[in-house]
């Protein structure tokens, strides 16, 4: 299986030291191999203990007075922040965005030290200019300055779809918005004596896509470990106004309430691990029409706040079981099938009747996410985003990799038009006239739903239907 998660972006070993190296040596093995950080790591289990910048010699020591045959212990910078090797990309610029770091120390799955990430890794080709906003909600103490930043991530966000930069923007707004639940999270926390049990606000649909548009609502929950299941029901009394209120300070920062109930304000999506287990447990052997309907909402989940690991749990649990039940998986392809892009033999493209329109989310961005989804619980993929399972999963069915560029392009062109559409707001979210096309635009739009139906097609093949 290929590399995923931060595994495929480390570049190679990371410089380190042990506590009691002298700082002369640290600096010679930075200058020795063109590093600007060296990790201080523990000499037993190569656990990370601290870093040691360039920066840091110069402040620390030089500058200081110091002695360059002192000991790294003295002069790193503990608390390292650090993430496994699991953990995905868009993690990792969270937590770079959250700490204002330059480098992210990678672990493995028994603490030590597997590498380095850097913003340059994460962010080639793809400036996120996000300095200013991140400074405003980290800035916002009460609702009303945290509403106000909230504010000006969306109107940042449509310039960017206005000034034609919208490639890769709804992953800019996952970041932006991610961070402000943290900072809802927080808030509202303040106000309340949590448990003291391990806990999680996961998001769903969308959000936990990393695919939010300009026009979002809320989808999210929590997961909570009891000391004993018998504590479950007083646990999720107490959990319960903490998550209400987050919803509360969510909706005055633009997220309005999810009109479906799906919120961890609600007694049903605030659970322990074993009732979510129990949940996906049951929609997955029962397939009825309401549990396929929850699999597009619930399937698609990430850690947002709280104990991270307990939504990596949760996944790896819910991939080890839907990639075994194949019966499942083919109720979920066939509902998947259901609706196919509205591609003429006649006409290039099927309107709807009455309004003219193409519906842009139910007729072509929701064919890639229902497909990648379902390949992904087959295949075992953690990535929650759709271009990255369609990435994995072309890799390990062996598409050719031009195949696989041009269902990611169509996918990413037809959320642009989306996002296009939502900023104008010229008509009804997420649909669009043929007519407001231009002669390219329309060719690759053309396109772009035949991408589409040759996934549904893959699909077709994979579960004989």
């Amino acid at each position: 299986m290929p590399a995923t998660g931060l595994a495929a972006q480390l570049r190679g070993p990371a410089v380190a030291v042990g506590p009691e190296a002298p700082v002369r040596e640290a600096l010679a093995r930075m200058v020795a191999e063109r590093a600007d950080i060296v990790v201080v790591v523990d000499g037993a289990g190569s656990r990370p203990l601290g870093v040691l910048t360039q920066r840091d010699v110069i402040e620390r020591v030089v500058l200081a007075g110091a002695d360059l045959g002192e000991a790294v212990a003295g002069v790193m910078t503990g608390g390292v922040v650090s993430l496994p090797l699991t953990a995905s990309a868009h993690q990792a610029r969270l937590a770079l965005a959250c700490h204002d770091l330059r480098h992210l120390v990678v672990v493995d799955g028994r603490g030590a030290l597997a590498g380095l990430v850097s913003r340059v890794d994460l962010y080639t080709s793809r400036s996120l200019d996000v300095e200013d906003l991140v400074e405003a909600i980290h800035a916002a103490t009460d609702i009303a300055a945290l509403a106000q930043a909230a504010h000006r991530v969306r109107e940042a966000a449509a310039r960017r779809v206005e000034d034609g930069t919208a490639a890769h923007v709804c992953e800019w707004i996952a970041i932006l918005n991610d961070l402000v639940v943290l900072s809802a999270v927080d808030l509202a926390e303040a106000e309340f004596e949590l448990p003291l049990v391990p806990w999680c606000w996961l998001a769903f649909g969308s959000e936990g896509r990393l695919e939010q548009t300009l026009d979002t609502d809320q989808d999210n929950g929590i997961v909570f470990v009891p000391e004993s299941e018998r504590d479950t029901e007083t646990l999720r009394q107490r959990f319960l106004p903490f998550a209400r209120r987050v919803n509360e300070v969510l909706d005055a920062c633009g997220f309005p309430f999810c009109k479906g109930d799906v919120m961890a304000g609600n007694p049903r999506w605030c659970l322990s691990m074993t009732e979510w287990r129990g949940q996906f447990a049951g929609w997955m052997s029962c397939a009825t029409p309401d549990d396929l309907l929850n699999a597009t909402i619930f399937f698609d989940f990430r850690a947002i706040a709280g104990d991270v690991t307990l939504a990596a749990r949760l996944q790896q649990w819910l991939l080890a079981n839907a990639g075994d039940n194949d019966l499942f998986l083919r109720f979920m392809a066939a509902n998947a099938l259901r609706g196919g892009p509205p591609l003429g033999r006649i006409r290039d493209f099927v309107v709807d009747r009455e309004s003219g329109l193409l519906d842009l989310k139910r007729d072509g961005s929701r064919i890639f996410v229902d497909a990648a989804r379902i390949l992904a619980l087959a295949l075992g993929v953690s990535d929650t985003a759709t271009s990255g399972r369609l990435e994995a999963a072309g890799a390990l069915l062996g598409w050719p990799r031009r195949e696989v560029d041009a269902c990611l392009e169509a996918f990413d062109f037809i959320q642009q038009l989306r996002l296009r559409g939502q900023r104008e707001k010229a008509g009804p979210p997420n649909r669009i006239a043929p007519s407001a096309l231009n002669e390219l635009e329309h060719a690759f739009l053309k396109e772009s739903f035949r991408q589409a139906r040759k996934l549904q097609q893959k699909l077709q093949f994979r579960y004989q239907l």
